[in-house]
């Protein structure tokens, strides 16, 4: 779950649990609007700590072959 996607079900939820007061047969809204935040939320956590761990890592690698570049100073350039 990326951090839109997170984003999107803690409005989601604040929507249904803070601005409606409609009610659907055997179904409370503000119960749904809770959970859609809380896992907004642990999504949030989530990707956080995931993207954090991702971008703290660095990998560098040796060259595998060193190269000696040398100038040759003794012969005259092609015309």
């Amino acid at each position: 779950m990326g951090i839109g996607t997170s984003i999107f079900l803690i409005a989601l939820g604040a929507i249904l649990t803070f601005a409606l007061n409609a009610s659907l047969g055997g179904l409370d809204l503000d119960v749904v609007g809770w959970i859609l935040m809380g896992a907004g939320v642990l999504g949030l956590i989530m990707t956080t700590l995931i993207w954090g761990n991702r971008r703290r890592t660095v990998v560098t690698a040796e060259p595998t072959e060193y190269r000696r570049v040398e100038e040759r100073r003794d012969v005259a350039p092609p015309l």
